[in-house]
């Protein structure tokens, strides 16, 4: 079957994500054949809020045309749709397509619950950053699922209040730092911005950013980098900052939070291209004070961003038309009237380079109104994002970090031991599952 080896690597028990049985990978998108032809009905799984508009787009347009409809069942997110589809993946009754995370990927790969729709969607590549289309590759020439929304990261700050203390916007992590200890000097009560254990998202961005490769392969190992020096050299920086007390050790998306960003006490915060969306409902009394620019870079003329979420549309190898749902995928994906419905419907970021400017993103969020190129700007952001390295046991490693990176931030102790204890979980559990551990 194609990508043999690739399958045989990641092959991994259910018991990853179900406390199942071991499940070993076998066959491939060529296992099941065609359905005849004719109409052709696809059920699709999707988080997304309005994907039944926009595929009816689809119904009543070149659907239609093709004979090919698609019904849209809503889903819970994250590792309970992952667990939802392996579960049914295993009973050969998932749906055609399912929408999926990038990091979820190798999971769901490695489970032989997603196929190889590369000789589907020749083409399509060219219209997303490298560093995002990678991700649905897997470091492969197989194709597993076409790029939906990204997260490329990027640097929130209160204009006037950084005018007001009179702050240069850092452009390098140094001077990040340099502008934290600034603020304190000159507002002891407020903050720049906080280090936060409760998305471990963000520091798997930040470790992108500086080049972290978590999960390689060597031969038929696998090998597990999250304590490299790129991911120390960024644990490094942030737990010496609150160790130090020149930034707030306090956990996101909580009301003490909230408030530190609507009354000034934070001033900054590193984030994503979605983060508009939760400054409008967390600071409300701060819109268009602030404003949005390259996430600060390791060395002065670097020009690389990591990301923070996003997803991709995948077609199942339980589908009878693998061909079809690869169609569909395309076009929910790269069309510009479906990009544009997403964006309105879905309130998504596109990974489709074309539509970053265009349709719904012309003009800049109401939040940041102040800011007129803001998605000019995080168009060309987008497209600095650095490759991912995701592995079969990202669940493992993201919950680990909230556990020890939680607790070095409130005890403002050593980040250095706490990435150790993450990258020690993540190692035991691979070999726990049967999997050879390169050093």
């Amino acid at each position: 079957m194609p990508n043999t080896k690739l399958r045989r690597l990641v092959t991994i028990s259910v018991a990853v994500v179900l406390g199942a049985t071991a499940l070993a990978a076998c066959g491939s998108s060529d296992d099941n054949s065609e359905a005849d032809s004719g109409p052709v009905e696809l059920t699709y799984w999707s988080w997304t809020p309005g994907m039944d508009k926009v595929a009816d787009i689809w119904n009543k347009g070149p659907g239609k045309k093709d004979q090919i409809s698609v019904t849209v069942k809503k889903q819970a997110s994250g590792d309970t749709l992952v667990t939802k589809i392996l579960t049914a993946h295993k009973a050969k009754k998932a749906p055609d397509l399912v929408q999926a995370e990038y990091q979820a990927l190798p999971t769901l790969v490695s489970n032989d619950a997603l196929a190889d729709i590369a000789g589907d969607v020749d083409g399509v590549k060219d219209k997303f950053a490298d560093g995002v289309w990678q991700q649905t590759t897997l470091g492969s020439d197989a194709v597993y699922a076409i790029p939906q929304d990204s997260g490329p990261m990027m640097f929130y700050y209160r204009e006037d209040l950084f005018k007001k203390y009179k702050l240069t916007v850092p452009e390098t992590w140094e001077q990040f730092a340099e502008t934290a200890r600034a603020l304190k000097k000159k507002a002891p009560e407020a903050d720049l911005t906080t280090f936060s254990a409760n998305d471990s998202g963000l520091f798997a961005g930040l470790a992108q950013q500086a080049g972290a490769k978590w999960w390689t392969t060597e031969g038929e190992k696998w090998k597990v980098g999250i304590d490299d020096a790129a991911s120390q050299k960024v644990a490094d920086f942030w737990g010496g900052l609150v160790k130090e007390g020149a930034i707030d050790n306090q956990p996101m998306y909580t009301p003490s939070w909230n408030k530190a960003l609507n009354t000034g006490k934070q001033i900054a915060w590193v984030s994503a291209v979605w983060a508009p969306g939760t400054l409008t409902t967390g600071a409300p009394d701060t819109k268009g004070k602030w404003a949005m620019a390259p996430l600060p870079q390791w060395s002065q003329g670097e020009n690389v961003t990591g990301s923070w979420g996003g997803s991709s549309t995948a077609v199942t190898t339980d589908s009878k038309n693998k061909s079809a749902a690869a169609k569909f995928a395309a076009w929910l994906n790269t069309d510009p009237a479906a990009l544009t419905a997403l964006a309105k419907e879905g309130g998504i970021y596109p990974a489709a380079t074309t539509a970053q400017t265009s349709g719904a993103f012309a003009e800049p969020p109401a939040f940041f109104s102040n800011q007129p190129d803001f998605y000019t700007q995080a168009s060309d952001i987008a497209k600095t994002t650095a490759p991912s390295a995701w592995g079969p046991n990202v669940n493992v490693a993201y919950t680990t970090f909230n556990d020890a990176f939680g607790k070095a931030a409130k005890n403002k102790s050593d980040f250095g031991a706490a990435l150790k204890t993450m990258q020690d979980a993540t190692v035991a559990d691979l070999e726990k599952q049967g999997f050879e551990v390169a050093e």
